[in-house]
């Protein structure tokens, strides 16, 4: 029974990653470009300086990280980190099926796909949203502490209101919602970015669009790879 609903989760998110791949490439990854030679602009003069000052011993190419190339490479890696993300995903919607004991059907998963976009994404963007290449940000590890919060105290959030009608439940989940962001996150010691607002804000946009259809996705198609698991099961 676990084997198949993990090959359920896999399948319905390896589908959905391939089409977010697709809406990658049209919708975010020109937007990346973008900003990435913003970047460039801004870092060049910085490295000329410090190489001027340190003799230029090592070329800057040879301190560079691997990275794919522009083009089909770099539209082949991403389409495949959505698919391993979609995976991911769709398994832990899976397993908060399974403890839950709710289940998911082609009738509600895209609602449980939209309640995954809120948990993981929607809400952490309040206080962190999605930032492009030579955006800076504040302290790492306080972030990810913040997002971890914010996504675990949202998650219960929607689980109570999904199981309970009367006013406490419903105003305890009112509390934990809000909760994380009366927090006040770090800001980075130089808030300067060479990038410019509009091309974050259009990133912003977009980025959110797109995961709200990328979780839709991973919802519906779970739910129906889920209904046709069960059937085969009982076929059996």
């Amino acid at each position: 029974m676990v084997g198949r609903v993990v090959l359920a989760a896999l399948l319905a998110g390896i589908a959905a990653g391939i089409l977010m791949g697709g809406i990658q490439q049209v919708r975010i990854t020109p937007l990346i470009l973008q900003a990435e030679k913003y970047e460039t602009a801004m870092l060049v003069p910085q490295a000329t300086a410090a190489e001027q000052g340190a003799g230029a011993i090592e070329p800057a190419a040879e301190n560079r990280a691997w990275e794919p190339s522009k083009g089909l490479e770099r539209a082949l890696f991403t389409t495949l980190a959505s698919a391993v993300t979609g995976a991911g995903f769709a398994a832990l919607l899976a397993g908060v099926s399974l403890l839950t004991g709710i289940p998911i059907t082609p009738r509600n998963g895209v609602i449980w796909g939209l309640c995954g976009f809120i948990a993981l994404t929607l809400a952490p963007s309040a206080g962190l949203p999605p930032a492009l290449p030579g955006v800076p940000a504040g302290d790492l590890v306080f972030r990810q502490i913040w997002w971890t919060a914010t996504v675990l105290a949202t998650g219960a959030a929607l689980y109570l209101i999904a199981t309970h009608r009367t006013f406490w439940p419903i105003a305890a989940a009112v509390a934990l919602i809000a909760a994380p962001h009366f927090v006040a996150l770090p800001q980075p010691a130089d808030p300067t970015s060479a990038v410019p607002p509009i091309l974050a804000a259009v990133y912003v946009s977009n980025v959110l669009a797109a995961a709200a259809v990328f979780w839709s996705l991973i919802g519906a198609f779970l739910g129906v790879a889920l209904q046709k698991f069960s059937k085969d099961i009982l076929a059996t």
